[in-house]
């Protein structure tokens, strides 16, 4: 899968927020876009990024339906798919293909081990392999009726991660994240195909717009909201600001109307109780429904309080944001600073070109909670005072930086390595290594280090972000 940042949406004027303006970042003003991203446009008709052709073939046992739970033996699969009868759907990767052939149950679950005794329907499986800082995702929940999967990162596969949990869902064409709600605010990055996204707030206020790949959006904690995808199908990333959080607290718009008795449900619409005859006896979750309108005004409902103020959208149109290039990649940032509602998600998109890396540097603020979209590469994180353990990291993969500690990532394969780096902070901001022994006196670095008088010349005392490799 190649992560691409589409032009698809043109851009719109955002009108003056009330109050003191946010401090924009002076110093390096490409690393940010324009606040015209934020939001939607009459003019945006949907864009799409086509996710690559997935060549695959169903093995034995794959057909079958998830009820009857047949090992899938996916050791010599070309391609391994999470897909068991009519549940799940493909997955274009990238992701670990070595894990997913020796872990096939764990791939396309059974039915019978992706539940939990306190629950209905499937669940998570068992803890798939961990190792402090580094998280590769393996076992996927599975939509029905092809409609998609859904696979998390949180405390109980990454104990350390406390500040930020982590989700990679597909939706298959016309596929839906049912309507619901959670406790933790939610910021998502669009990996690839399109979607359109809906919400309603407190105020009544309501929202809709579509995303392409590269586009970012973001719901306020007890927002309800839905996610559905267009013709092409999409997979998002989701972070939460809470390292607890699980998929399965959700407040999904199906449990609450299976938790209420329909005496109340006619009372509370005014309607006979027969209107709630043919409500689902399950959760829904991930399902299929019918296609979007290719017009989205015609799902652009509103009520007497209006349009959720652009101000205050809940989407940014990342992928019309240049990167900002430097010798060993690039990378571009969007924080508050230009996405408002978005009040304690900073996040920079990196590319690392061949041999390159992303220069040694820490946060001083916020734990960093990184996403490998593709590409290979490793981190060594350093921990006061004599900590420092070194992880290999794939697409698909997740890292955990905590805050000040200090870390690089190098790229160690043959093509670029791209990633998104998350931060719980009002402004993205870093410290990087070389920029203060750069910025520190001479003398003090020449007495500390025993560093010649010719390389504490050569520093450079702007920060480089990524530096270039031999190969680069």
């Amino acid at each position: 899968m190649k992560f691409q940042l589409l032009v698809t949406l043109l851009p719109v004027v955002l009108p003056l927020v009330h109050g003191a303006p946010a401090r924009r970042d002076t110093s390096n003003p490409d690393l940010r876009g324009s606040d015209s991203l934020v939001g939607y446009s009459p003019d945006n008709k949907g864009g799409s990024d086509s996710p690559p052709d997935i060549e695959y073939t169903l093995i034995p046992g794959q057909k079958e339906d998830q009820k009857i739970g047949s090992y899938l033996d996916f050791e010599k699969a070309d391609n391994p798919q999470p897909i068991r009868g009519s549940t799940g759907a493909d997955d274009p990767g990238p992701r670990n293909y070595y894990y997913d052939r020796i872990n096939s149950d764990k791939l396309a679950p059974p039915e019978l081990t992706m539940a939990r005794p306190s629950m209905r329907s499937g669940r998570w499986s068992s803890i798939p392999e961990q190792e402090n800082y580094r998280y590769s995702y393996l076992l996927k929940r599975l939509g029905i009726d092809g409609a998609g999967w859904a696979r998390q990162e949180n405390t109980v596969v990454m104990p350390d991660a406390t500040l930020m949990a982590g989700v990679d869902m597909r939706l298959a064409p016309a596929g839906y994240r049912e309507l619901h709600w959670h406790v933790a605010a939610e910021w998502s990055l669009v990996l690839n195909g399109s979607c359109r996204i809906q919400a309603v707030n407190e105020n009544g206020e309501t929202f809709v717009d579509d995303l392409t790949a590269g586009d970012v959006w973001f719901f306020p904690p007890g927002v309800p909201h839905s996610i559905q995808a267009l013709d092409d199908g999409v997979e998002f990333l989701l972070v939460f600001d809470d390292g607890d959080f699980s998929e399965d607290n959700t407040f999904l718009a199906t449990e609450v109307f299976l938790h209420t008795p329909k005496e109340v449900l006619s009372k509370n619409f005014g309607v006979d109780i027969s209107a709630f005859d043919k409500i689902p006896d399950d959760e829904l979750y991930i399902f299929k429904g019918t296609p979007a309108p290719a017009d989205i005004e015609k799902q652009n409902v509103t009520t007497a309080a209006g349009l959720v103020p652009l101000a205050q959208s809940y989407s940014y149109h990342f992928s019309e944001q240049p990167a900002h290039k430097v010798a060993g990649g690039s990378v571009k940032i969007v924080d508050p600073l230009t996405f408002p509602i978005a009040s304690n998600f900073s996040a920079a998109i990196v590319t690392v070109h061949p041999g390159g890396m992303r220069e040694i540097h820490w946060h001083p603020t916020s734990d960093e909670w990184t996403f490998f979209i593709s590409g290979q590469g490793r981190a060594t994180l350093f921990t006061a005072p004599d900590a420092a353990t070194t992880f290999d990291y794939a697409g698909g993969d997740v890292g955990y930086f905590p805050k000040s500690n200090s870390h690089y990532i190098e790229n160690t394969g043959d093509e670029d390595l791209v990633f998104v780096e998350v931060l719980q902070a009002p402004k993205f901001t870093d410290v990087a290594l070389g920029q203060w022994i750069a910025s520190t006196p001479k003398q003090i670095v020449a007495d500390t280090l025993n560093l010649s008088e010719d390389m504490l010349d050569n520093l450079k005392t702007e920060k480089q972000f990524v530096v270039a490799g031999t190969s680069s």
